[in-house]
């Protein structure tokens, strides 16, 4: 299926380099999925970490279940599969905070 581009308020159909620009532009982000879904999964997990930091000071005692709980978020990356996609990465479940 052809693309356009719009050009001086004209739709003007891609070139052959054109096409072959945007394909590979398309190619390498999706390339980048798994990397992107695994930065999110990351990010998420290092906030819900940053929310039990607390638990860790010194003057706190820290549940073992809290501490199972922030352990089981430390090794979440660990846990998905060389192979895994980026649909994978996203359907990791968290562990449920006690």
């Amino acid at each position: 299926m052809p693309r356009y581009k719009m050009v001086n308020g004209e739709r003007v159909q891609l070139t052959a380099e054109e096409e072959a620009a945007r394909d590979a532009e398309e190619a390498a982000w999706e390339a980048g999925a798994k990397d992107r879904a695994m930065a999110n999964l990351r990010t998420k997990r290092n906030n819900l970490l940053k929310e039990t930091d607390y638990y860790a000071l010194s003057d706190v005692t820290m549940t073992d279940a809290m501490t199972t709980y922030r352990q089981e978020l430390r090794d979440l990356p660990g846990t998905v599969a060389d192979d895994a996609t980026a649909a994978d990465v996203d359907a990791v479940t968290f562990p449920t905070k006690p």
